[in-house]
């Protein structure tokens, strides 16, 4: 190699190293396998930190939830975005507001090398969104000072009058809540059908279609997760905790062997060894418990060894109290990690091909206390075991509070 070669290389190596933008290059599988000196140095982060790594390991927990349904998704159909705006995680727990851009390297075959991505920083155009947010912010609180004359006001109104005010202000907190929700749906719904229109309608039917259609379902069923489990928190926190229908009798084995056979579908490569020793009927919210009881197994499918066997052991003794545990081979849950197991958005060390809000546990351990229960860990070196309890009397308590509800 000549000197102008060294030259050269010399340049490139730093053009990439010390550019003004951050890059990072990920696998097919989503892991990071390459950064530049730039963004290591912007997230105040070493370059083994973030080798190995997601991207949504870099970013924070909206922006997560944001790329996982929408522009991952939008990534794979088109193979490209532009101009996303996101935040990163500093090491020190900041944020760093960012523009990023995305492209997919695939070879002649079509199959996924590696996707490239650069990060630019975004701090004066977030400053000025904030100070555009604050402007909106101190209009509302001047409107709702306006609204504060008014109620003083209508006191000295006739009823009728306050009644038809009082309609008319519900009327437009209804609309303003739908326009935010159909602000807010608007985007993930629009890749889907972009990639419908695109690569269906006017690309007919080709190779690559049942893959479009996957993973365009997967999107779909990822979306509905994600909203059912945000309207259960927002139930627990907000509407004193998820209610119960307890008036269905139909035995609990019944249920629980549904929830097994639908895990076993999507997951036919996995062993599951059941044992049910149920001697009692048990009121309980059947749709409730299969979904605490999902939710439990699924836990065990993501983090269990894959090639052991999945425990699962139903008991109802005479009094009706019930004991329920999933159990798997995994390595042991480290003491201080247990403690946040339950709570929402928490997703601990999961795999790497791990999706999710970390809302599972955190929905299975409400309704659990919804029906008066508890679920206990017990994690040891060859086996991890969640079992949820539900006392006699707390069966009959979350019946009385079920009807009363």
């Amino acid at each position: 190699m000549n000197s102008f070669d060294k030259i050269q290389a010399e340049d490139f190596e730093d053009l990439f190293e010390n550019a003004p933008c951050g890059y990072l290059s990920m696998w097919p599988d989503g892991r990071i396998v390459k950064v530049n000196a730039t963004l290591c140095d912007w997230l105040g982060r070493s370059r083994e930190d973030i080798i190995g790594k997601r991207l949504r390991d870099l970013l924070n927990v909206a922006g997560s939830i944001f790329f996982e349904t929408h522009f991952a998704p939008m990534l794979r159909m088109q193979g490209f975005f532009h101009e996303v705006a996101l935040e990163m995680v500093r090491a020190d727990g900041s944020h760093m507001p960012v523009l990023a851009n995305a492209a997919e390297r695939r070879d002649a075959e079509g199959n996924l090398q590696f996707t490239r991505l650069t990060v630019f920083k975004a701090t004066e155009r977030r400053q000025y969104e904030r100070e555009l947010v604050e402007a909106r912010a101190a209009e509302r609180a001047a409107r709702q000072r306006l609204e504060d004359m008014v109620s003083s006001l209508r006191e000295g109104m006739s009823e009728q009058v306050a009644i038809l005010m009082e309609e008319k202000r519900n009327s437009e907190l209804k609309e303003q809540f739908v326009a935010v929700l159909g602000h807010d749906l608007r985007n993930p719904l629009a890749a889907i059908d972009a990639g419908a229109s695109k690569l269906l309608r006017d690309g007919g039917w080709t190779e690559s279609t049942p893959t479009i259609l996957h993973l365009m379902k997967n999107s779909v069923s990822r979306m509905g997760g994600l909203i059912d489990n945000v309207l259960d928190l927002a139930r627990s926190r907000l509407g004193g905790g998820i209610a119960l229908d307890l008036a269905d009798n139909r035995p609990l084995q019944l249920t629980l062997e549904l929830v097994i056979e639908e895990i076993k579908s999507v997951n036919p490569d996995r062993t599951i060894d059941v044992c049910f020793d149920i001697v009692a009927p048990v009121r309980v919210d059947h749709d409730r418990i299969a979904q605490m009881f999902s939710n439990l197994l699924g836990n065990a499918i993501t983090h269990g060894m894959a090639d052991t066997t999945i425990k699962v052991s139903c008991m109802v003794d005479e009094t009706g109290a019930l004991e329920l545990s999933v159990a798997n081979a995994a390595d042991p849950i480290p003491p201080e990690m247990v403690e946040l197991l339950f709570q929402p958005f928490h997703r601990g060390q999961v795999r790497n091909n791990a999706r999710g809000l970390g809302l599972g546990l955190y929905i299975a351990s409400e309704i659990a206390k919804a029906h008066g229960g508890w679920i206990d860990v017990v994690s040891e070196p060859d086996e991890t075991r969640f079992i949820f309890r539900l006392p006699a009397q707390a069966a009959d308590a979350a019946q009385e509070r079920a009807r009363i509800d």
